[in-house]
């Protein structure tokens, strides 16, 4: 009866054997064959060279050679030797079979393995397909904010535009930039950057309507934000009414974003400017729309930031010029179209006399080859905008230093005692400005206290960055000079704690300065602060006797403006002075007014 059971028994493992949907090979530990099921047998013979399927591991040399070794090196009496080993099969592979193997294999005792092998091409593109897909959502997909990134974004706006129009609504893309990242990144590090703008990204998705990630282009409503560039953000916004909806996003948005970011300890205040392109103003193509977003930006920022820009078709060719003017203006760089003129800054002496020889500042100009002589006004914004205001202000400052070396040269006592030049935020974040400035002064042989450095109160009010250059600057010995006083972020109540030698009163306060009596009392004010601190006072566009008249009354120091002199070129200058040697209304230096 027992011997019944048993061979019934076998005969059902042999049955289970043969018709097991996996196929299954039994071998010595040399790989010899002693048993093979149908179903191993039809997925190894296309790797049998000469037919044979004696050894398994003959069959396998040419895809697996590694299973030998890995057999032999296999110590213990039992146990899974290699588990899942895929098998490509290349050009054994027959047209419409297995193109991948599974293959595992498990010592059973000291003298025989157990060989699995099953049809792992469905696994393995579906493995593909979900790796290709991955793939795909990350090369969409912003590493540091997780937002879609710039192409995910185009993409979407591309199916939008593509669409046919739908009567009554609309979509909006809003493009934002950061107004001041890039001196909050090197003020505090760039992981607090990265940190400021993820934080961005998430303000920016939580004020939206969730989902923010994705649009479907044919439901008609949704919203996208996306990260497009280094501090640059966009949103796409579909389903609108009318611009007036696009409008209060863009409110929403910026009013969230100017909340303080809590980082590195402290908090962090970025806002962003933006431009805002509606769909019917869009053009065909996604690029062509983020440009004009792109350039109500710019617009954004150019009246002052933090606040969003429509964009207008007009925009478009303004900043054709702009970059026409950035293009001409590199070229103007190089072949020495730009040149220096020098505005006399006088002494405004006590007994009604005028101090000729106090200083200049010194202006940039270009002469264009076919224009002529390009107003600051049009090429200085540009090069502010382009990167180009620091080698400006380089050759302004080489320059105006060489023509200084030249006049006391040329006059002697009789030269201007002063050079002012005007600096750019540009060339205050160069690292090695200071020196820069040491090497212009030494070669030109000038004293420190000779070269004026002038930034505007705003620059130097607003960024600690800024302030710690000024003090370097400072320590070397040349004067600093705080320019338009009264328009900027500054007060009378911080003078002190900037450390500038001369205040420059703006010319907007000395044009009422002989009508408005409260205008008079702010130069009264400022002049009597600063006089307090030890610093000199300027007063600037002076055009008439009378505001002359009213700045010395208050006992502002120096003045500048069209009423003592245009900005001339070098040889002019020394004409000018040459014609005011004699005027008993000009006098000289009185003794003690030493300081500049």
């Amino acid at each position: 009866m027992m011997d019944t059971n048993k061979s019934d028994a076998y005969e059902a493992l042999v049955q289970f054997l043969y018709r097991a949907p996996i196929g299954l090979v039994q071998t010595g530990l040399d790989g010899t064959v002693d048993m093979l099921n149908p179903m191993s047998s039809n997925l190894l013979m296309p790797l049998a060279r000469d037919g044979s399927l004696d050894n398994l591991f003959t069959v396998l040399e040419d895809v697996a050679p590694q299973l030998r070794a890995l057999t032999g090196a296999f110590e213990q009496p039992s146990g899974v030797v290699c588990e899942g080993l895929r098998v490509a099969l290349g050009s054994a592979a027959a047209e419409g079979g297995p193109q991948v193997l599974a293959l595992s294999v498990l010592k059973l005792d000291g003298t025989r393995l157990m060989a699995t092998v099953t049809d792992a091409t469905a696994d393995m593109r579906r493995e593909q397909d979900r790796l290709a897909r991955r793939l795909e959502r990350q090369a969409r997909t912003d590493a540091l904010t997780r937002m879609p990134n710039r192409e995910a974004m185009l993409e979407q706006l591309q199916q939008m535009l593509d669409r046919p129009a739908a009567a009554g609504a609309g979509f909006a893309l809003l493009f934002l930039n950061c107004d001041r990242f890039r001196q909050i990144n090197d003020a505090l590090g760039q992981d607090t950057g990265d940190a400021l703008l993820v934080q961005i990204g998430e303000r920016i998705r939580a004020t939206l309507r969730p989902p923010s990630d994705r649009i479907d282009p044919h439901a008609g409503s949704g919203q996208m934000a996306a990260r497009v560039g280094a501090d640059e953000f966009a949103v796409v916004l579909d389903g609108l009414r009318a611009r007036a909806d696009a409008e209060r996003v863009a409110t929403r948005l910026l009013d969230a974003l100017a909340r303080p970011h809590a980082l590195a300890g402290q908090d962090v205040t970025c806002k962003l400017s933006m431009g805002v392109v509606w769909s019917g103003d869009a053009a065909a193509g996604a690029g062509e729309m983020l440009r004009d977003a792109s350039i109500a930006m710019v617009e954004a920022k150019r009246v002052g930031g933090a606040r969003w820009v429509a964009f207008e078709t007009a925009m478009r060719e303004k900043a054709a010029r702009r970059a026409d003017i950035e293009s001409e203006l590199r070229l103007a760089l190089l072949e020495d179209q730009l040149f220096v003129v020098y505005q006399p800054v006088v002494g405004l002496r006590a007994d009604g006399a005028t101090d000729v020889a106090a200083g200049v500042e010194a202006l940039v100009r270009w002469q264009h080859p076919i224009r002529g002589v390009v107003p600051p006004f049009e090429f200085i914004p540009v090069a502010e905008e382009s990167g180009l205001i620091a080698p400006l202000g380089d050759f302004v400052l080489r320059r105006a230093c060489s023509d200084f070396a030249a006049w006391q040269r040329a006059l002697g006592e009789e030269a201007p005692r002063l050079l002012a030049v005007n600096l750019s935020r540009a060339q205050l974040a160069e690292p090695g400005f200071p020196h820069i400035v040491r090497d212009v002064l030494a070669q030109n042989g000038m004293r420190p206290e000779q070269l004026q450095l002038e930034v505007t109160e705003s620059l130097a009010a607003q960024d600690q960055h800024v302030q710690q250059r000024l003090h370097e600057l400072k320590a070397i010995g040349v004067t600093l000079a705080l320019d338009d006083f009264g328009t900027g972020y500054s007060s009378l109540s911080s003078l002190h704690l900037l450390p500038v030698d001369t205040v420059k009163i703006d010319r907007s306060f000395v044009a009422q300065a002989d009508t408005s009596h409260h205008h008079r009392v702010l130069i009264e004010a400022t002049v009597k602060v600063a006089q307090s601190l030890g610093m000199n006072t300027v007063a600037e566009g002076i055009e008439t006797e009378a505001q002359a008249a009213a700045v010395r009354a208050q006992a502002c120091a120096k003045g500048q403006g069209y009423l003592f002199s245009r900005p001339l070129a070098s040889n002019d200058l020394l004409a000018w002075l040459g014609g005011h040697r004699d005027d008993p209304a000009a006098g000289t230096r009185a003794p003690g007014c030493a300081r500049h």
